[in-house]
C-alpha cells in the first residue's frame, strides 16, 4: 500500500492536476496555430480567446469539476461531476468545445439526462473534450485498477458517447494511475494489451511512436489527440524529471488543438514525474476557473487519493 506522506509518491499525485493544468496553460495562447520550429514557447497566454499569461482553459476547469467530485469518496460522485459541469458552463467560459457545448446548454438535470443527450448527437462526435479531463480519474481509484477504468468510461460518456473516446478515456486514466503508483510510462502498453480495441490502438500507438504531427493533425479528434500526446512523450528524453517540459513543449509546437494535446499530456506526465518536474515560473503562473491557482492543485489532488488511501 502506498503512503501519501511519501514524498515521490505525493509529488506524483500532486503532478497529475498540476501537470495536466501546465500543459494546458502553456498550449492556451498557441490553440489553432502551428509555431514556427524557431519560435520560443513559453506560458505567455495570448491566442484566440485571450489568455491572461498562466490561466487554464476549459480543459482544466472540466478536470478540476471530476476532481471536486472525488474529495468525498470512495470514488467519483457522477451526479456531483456532472452538476460541477453545469456550474462551469453557467460561469459563460470563453472557450467549450462544440460537443460539450451541445450537451451541456441542454441543462441536463441529472447524469443520466447528460449522457442521454450526448447519446443523441448525431455527425462526428469523436471530439478530444472527454479525454482532455480524464486524469484526475485516476487519482480517486488508486485501489481498484478496474473501477478506474470503468469510472474512466461512465465520466466520458457524460458527453462524449463515441466509442473511440470511451476507450481512449479509459487507456489513459489506467496510465496515468499506473504512473503514480509505478512512476513510469508503461500502463498505456499495458491497458491496450488487453482492450477489446486492442488492434486498433496498438496500430495508433505504433503510429505516434515512429510518426510527426502532420501524421496526426486533426488533433482536435481525440484519436490524433491522443496520439499527439504519446508522441510529444515518447519523442523526447525521458531521462530526467526534465522531460516533462520538454514534451509539453513538443505538444505545442506540434500546432492546432495545442491547449488539448499539452493537458493531455501533462496529466500523464505529471503522473510519471511529479508537480516538482513543472518549472516554478510555470507554477507561480497558473490560475483559473474556479477561482484557485497553481499552488492550490497539490491539495485538491492529495485530499482526492487520500480518500483511497
Amino acid at each position: 500500500m502506498w503512503s501519501l506522506h511519501e514524498s515521490g509518491f505525493s509529488d506524483r499525485v500532486a503532478g497529475v492536476l498540476v501537470g495536466g493544468a501546465a500543459g494546458d496553460a502553456l498550449g492556451a495562447g498557441y490553440e489553432f496555430s502551428i509555431p514556427g520550429r524557431d519560435a520560443v514557447i513559453g506560458m505567455v497566454g495570448g491566442g484566440p480567446f485571450d489568455w491572461a499569461p498562466g490561466e487554464w482553459t476549459d480543459d482544466t476547469s472540466m478536470a478540476l469539476a471530476v476532481a471536486f467530485a472525488s474529495i468525498n469518496g470512495p470514488g467519483t460522485d457522477l451526479e456531483a461531476v456532472a452538476a460541477g459541469f453545469i456550474a462551469w458552463y453557467d460561469s459563460r467560459p470563453p472557450d467549450i468545445g462544440n460537443q460539450t457545448r451541445k450537451v451541456l446548454s441542454a441543462r441536463p438535470a441529472s447524469a443520466q439526462e447528460m449522457q442521454l443527450k450526448a447519446m443523441s448527437l448525431t455527425g462526428r462526435t469523436g471530439g478530444n473534450g472527454s479525454l482532455m479531463r480524464t486524469a484526475p480519474v485516476a487519482l480517486a481509484y488508486l485501489d481498484d485498477a478496474d473501477e478506474c477504468i470503468a469510472a474512466a468510461g461512465r465520466i466520458g460518456l457524460l458527453t462524449h458517447a463515441d466509442e473511440h473516446a470511451v476507450e481512449a478515456c479509459k487507456l489513459w486514466t489506467y496510465a496515468v494511475r499506473h504512473a503514480v503508483l509505478n512512476a513510469n510510462f508503461d500502463g498505456v502498453r499495458e491497458y491496450v494489451a488487453t482492450s477489446p480495441q486492442a488492434e486498433y490502438w496498438t496500430e495508433r500507438l505504433d503510429e505516434a511512436e515512429r510518426g510527426t504531427p502532420p501524421d496526426f493533425a486533426n488533433n482536435g479528434w481525440v484519436v490524433h489527440a491522443l496520439q499527439t500526446a504519446w508522441w510529444a512523450i515518447t519523442s523526447t528524453d525521458q531521462s530526467t524529471p526534465d522531460h516533462l517540459p520538454l514534451a509539453l513543449t513538443a505538444c505545442v509546437r506540434a500546432g492546432n488543438d495545442t491547449d488539448t494535446t499539452a493537458a493531455i499530456a501533462g496529466g500523464l506526465l505529471g503522473a510519471r514525474w511529479g508537480a516538482s518536474a513543472v518549472p516554478a515560473e510555470w507554477r507561480s503562473l497558473l490560475h483559473g476557473y474556479p477561482g484557485l491557482t497553481g499552488a492550490d492543485l497539490p491539495d485538491l489532488a492529495l485530499r482526492v487519493a487520500s480518500r483511497v488511501s
